[in-house]
């Protein structure tokens, strides 16, 4: 009996739900995975994703900026991908991200709004807001498109 390999790149071409699954599962290991992002939206204009600040803040128990940074750059590649399309790949090359207010409990959100997406790179600005719809940070993602990537 033969075992079909594991479907790569993933939720291209599939509809945004499937695509939200799929990053969901496919992101359980990952670091996005281990800080409790979960998408709730995926396209390649838009992606809104949600992160406990419980677990990831830093010792004075707030938000932990580098947490931030996580979530945006997880936003904007994860975009940067689904624009990109099959048999390309997307990686970040610059991230920047202005921290605005303190959260100490409750969930963050995250949405992205694509700012450009062109042939060779993609942008993203990712504001983060608590549960108040408070701007917690406002950030920016770069990501390299590249083509098929070839196994060493």
């Amino acid at each position: 009996m033969t075992t079909a390999p594991p479907r790569t790149p993933g939720p291209l071409g599939t509809p945004p739900e499937d695509a939200v699954a799929w990053i969901n599962d496919a992101g359980k290991d990952t670091l996005a995975g281990l800080m409790g992002i979960t998408f709730h939206e995926a396209t390649p204009q838009r992606l809104v994703a949600t992160m406990p600040v419980a677990g990831n803040t830093q010792l004075y128990r707030m938000l932990h900026g580098g947490a931030s940074a996580v979530l945006a750059e997880s936003l904007g590649s994860i975009g940067a991908v689904l624009h990109a399309g099959e048999g390309h790949i997307a990686v970040g090359v610059d991230l920047n991200a202005t921290h605005h207010r303190a959260v100490r409990t409750g969930t963050v959100t995250g949405v992205a709004t694509a700012l450009h997406l062109g042939r060779t790179t993609a942008t993203y600005e990712v504001v983060i807001s608590d549960e108040a719809g408070r701007r917690v940070c406002t950030a920016r993602i770069t990501c390299a498109v590249h083509g098929r990537r070839r196994d060493r």
